[in-house]
């Protein structure tokens, strides 16, 4: 009996099935035109969409402003590593890879002529760089001639310049970046006679063969010569492959009231540290 009601109802189902369909057949064909190529139109526009792949994000910069001012922690930075006391005076310094086999290379290079070249300073940052301009600033460490800064300079601009003579502000060094350093001694006099003279003539002859350049050169008022930051500092080299790239981002995105966060940053402003000091350099090493 249940199969003879299914057979009865079969072709009920089937004639409505067709039905269906025609009607809806019949309902497409009846809509205007300019409906139907809407409805195409839409359809098209949707499998484009789908089709199109995202925008992939952009890669992070090598470098930004929080490393030009040294805020971070060499030691635990993945491009840094320890300088090996066999080129230096002692132990805890960091520089840099790139800069640091550079170094190796002249290091060995100026032995194999009489020359020892030894790091007496590398990458300070921001935080090293703060606890130096702080003791100078409230006197507590000695400016040049065994001056006590605080009580010679009241006037918080005139001490901020005699400092920075020097020593560079917090944020604007550029011993942040990893790739300076000072060498052999602190003192341009050392540099002038005796061994201390063959050191800096070597460096001057061949420095440039392994990426280095002496950012504080003399100062001097002709056509072309550098006529503002720090006094000359024959001890400091760069090396610029990289020095100059941040030398240029610290150009275009570089302020001076970015500086602070320790005594006397009130000061970078009315000096224009960037413009004068960050960027007060030979320009040969720019």
């Amino acid at each position: 009996m249940r199969y003879l009601l299914f057979l009865f109802f079969l072709p009920n189902i089937f004639s409505c099935t067709q039905q269906g369909s025609a009607q809806t057949e019949q309902a497409s064909a009846q809509l205007p035109e300019a409906t139907k190529q809407t409805k195409a139109t839409d359809t098209a526009q949707v499998i484009v969409v789908k089709a199109v792949a995202p925008p992939k994000p952009e890669p992070n910069p090598a470098f930004s402003i929080e490393y030009i001012m040294g805020k971070f922690d060499p030691a635990q930075h993945p491009d840094f590593v320890s300088v090996d006391k066999k080129y230096a005076d002692g132990e805890g310094y960091f520089l840099r890879k790139e800069t640091y086999e550079s170094f190796a290379k002249m290091h060995d290079a100026a032995l194999a002529d009489g020359v020892t070249l030894t790091i007496i300073s590398a990458t300070r940052n921001f935080s090293k760089q703060k606890s130096i301009w702080e003791a100078k600033w409230m006197g507590e460490r000695k400016i040049e001639n065994g001056t006590n800064a605080a009580k010679k300079y009241p006037d918080p601009k005139t001490r901020a310049l005699k400092i920075l003579e020097y020593s560079s502000m917090p944020g604007s060094s550029r011993h942040h970046w990893g790739t300076d350093v000072d060498l052999n001694d602190l003192d341009n006099f050392t540099f002038e006679q005796g061994p201390g003279k063959k050191v800096y003539d070597w460096m001057v002859k061949h420095a440039h063969e392994y990426g280095f350049c002496q950012p504080y050169s003399k100062k001097s008022a002709e056509e072309g010569g550098r006529t503002t930051g720090y006094n000359e500092e024959k001890w400091h080299w760069s090396y610029m492959p990289i020095a100059k790239k941040l030398t240029d981002l610290a150009a275009r995105s570089m302020t001076d009231d970015m500086i602070g966060g320790f005594k006397g940053a009130e000061t970078a402003v009315k000096i224009g540290i960037v413009e004068k000091y960050v960027l007060g350099v030979n320009g040969a090493c720019l």
